[in-house]
């Protein structure tokens, strides 16, 4: 138990969600010895270098920081290695540089390493998804890469470190070890090789470098849409000191600042005081320095964050986000277009523009009139020679609504006990039927998230005679359900934990009429083994 326990506190500590990017600043982050040094100084009395003078299973697999962290600290707890915070940080900056994924490699997965909440996975491989994903995700597997022989090896350890993975999971139905270790690890060494095309040539481009003025737009769910500015400086090796500033459409500005370093060259990981909350941000830096994408969220609280994508100042003119991203026909308003080198006229399509109330070259505001014979459908947008990448949704109702996350989950939590709550952040988003006049089809037209009154009721009867409703939380009118704290609770049959299946609605309202979406919210228990990869 002791040792689970200190895996556990290990994992929840981890340098690269808890601050790595602010530690490495320190002075003794500086005068450290290498990570090459290190590696060949603490590493190799277990991994013997081979002939070829790699070092056994290490130059065997590829990782992300957090996998090469994850892997670091496990050397501590399991094997007795001695490392200084800034000692870590070294080893993993110098793992993650020399083996780590190419940006094509994490692509589809980034929501694993940006800690997305709520995202129900799509197997790539069925045979994998079956053996591994039974204990943890696909997107941890996916965020790999070993030699045939090293998934093999790693099967063996499982079994080593955890002897009832054969059983556990619905195990018993087949010949786990046999076919973990034989089909599985064959088309692991396949899929996921060490050995790739893009690996290849993200190894031969020259490191970008990300100091600058950047133009950045995103999205905090629960908040709405914000835009703004961010100066990026060079403070050593890879590493950053950022300063943002972000104006939300609610009118209210955040002021954000810290440090960051870049792993692999794209990985992006900065640790900032922002809005009066630590926060994280998890980024990829892309196109050659020319771009950075990602989440950020609070250190202490993951569920709660927002999307980012930021630009360069002065390179190519492009159009970042357009605010509403749906107009009504018959309607008129005003439509905010953000961006860079914005110039020239604007074109909305078959939506008139009646007045230019803002423009720069950074962001262009426009008052419009749409035509009541527009119909349900999608207009380009086009500022002088820019065409945005995203279309503008044009509509005449909203036919239905979502709630999404599609498949919210919270956790019960604080009341005394290590593990905060997990709230789930929701919103509503509206949807236009397409041509086809049916809903849920792929001619659906997005229209966008929309301003909602939210409720909550018990998910079936089971739920109703436990009287979920009034244990498991509840949820403010900006889509937040917060759980009750953890228990369990004498209050309740059995004693149970505030746990509950809820269903969650939102209502949006269109014109005189309302128009309702659902989706079932599982209030669950803590969860005490949490990863930076889960």
């Amino acid at each position: 138990m002791g040792k689970t326990v200190y895996a556990n506190a290990l994992a929840r500590s981890l340098l690269i969600t808890a601050g790595i990017a602010s530690s490495t600043f320190s002075s003794g982050a500086l005068s450290a010895p290498s990570g090459e040094t290190l590696v060949n100084s603490k590493c190799t009395a277990c991994h013997a270098p081979k002939a070829d003078g790699q070092l056994d299973r290490i130059s065997d697999s590829r990782r992300t920081p957090e996998g090469w962290d994850m892997t670091v600290a496990r050397m501590g707890y399991a094997h007795g290695v001695k490392l200084t915070r800034e000692e870590r940080g070294a080893i993993v900056k110098y793992l993650s540089d020399n083996y780590g994924l190419a940006p094509e490699e994490t692509e589809h997965y980034r929501y694993i390493i940006d800690r997305t909440p709520s995202v129900v996975e799509h197997a790539e491989n069925q045979l994998v998804f079956d053996t591994c994903a039974r204990c943890h995700s696909y997107g941890r597997i996916a965020v790999q890469r070993r030699t045939e022989d090293d998934w093999r090896k790693l099967v063996h350890f499982h079994l080593g470190q955890f002897p009832a993975i054969e059983i556990q999971a619905g195990g018993r139905d087949r010949n786990w070890f046999e076919i973990a270790t034989g089909d599985v690890a064959r088309t692991l060494g396949n899929i996921y090789s060490y050995e790739s095309a893009a690996w290849s040539k993200w190894k031969a481009m020259k490191a970008a470098d990300a100091s600058g003025q950047w133009r950045v737009v995103g999205r905090k769910p629960g908040r709405g849409d914000y835009q703004g500015e961010a100066r990026i400086e060079r403070s050593g090796d890879d590493r950053y000191r950022i300063e943002m500033t972000l104006h939300y459409a609610d009118g209210k500005t955040e002021t954000s600042s810290g440090n960051a370093i870049v792993y692999t060259g794209h990985e992006w990981r900065g640790t900032v005081q922002q809005g009066g909350r630590e926060i994280n941000q998890i980024f990829n830096l892309l196109d050659g320095g020319k771009a950075l994408t990602g989440r950020w969220f609070e250190t202490d609280n993951d569920a709660i964050g927002g999307t980012l994508r930021a630009v360069r100042m002065g390179d190519a003119p492009a159009v970042l986000s357009i605010t509403p991203t749906a107009v009504r026909a018959g309607s008129s308003g005003r439509l905010t277009v953000n961006g860079v080198g914005l110039g020239g006229d604007v074109d909305l399509g078959g939506v008139k523009v009646t007045k230019v109330v803002k423009r720069s070259a950074d962001q262009v505001v426009v008052d419009y009139v749409a035509p009541a014979s527009l119909g349900t459908g999608e207009v380009a947008v086009k500022i002088g020679g820019t065409s945005a990448p995203m279309p503008l949704a044009t509509y005449a109702r909203i036919d239905h609504v979502k709630v999404t996350p599609e498949h919210p989950m919270a956790r019960v939590g604080g009341n005394g006990g290590s593990m905060p709550k997990v709230p789930a952040q929701l919103e509503a988003v509206a949807f236009a039927n397409g041509p086809d006049g049916k809903p849920d089809t792929d001619d659906d037209v997005r229209l966008g998230v929309m301003p909602a009154k939210w409720s909550v009721a018990n998910l079936n009867p089971v739920a109703a005679k436990m009287r979920d409703t009034e244990f498991a939380g509840h949820i403010t009118q900006d889509g937040l359900f917060v759980p009750n704290g953890a228990g369990p609770n004498p209050k309740r049959k059995f004693g149970t934990n505030n746990a509950g299946e809820l269903k969650v609605t939102a209502t949006v309202r269109d014109g005189d009429r309302d128009v309702s979406g659902s989706a079932a919210l599982i209030v669950t228990v803590q969860r005490f083994n949490d990863p930076p990869i889960r």
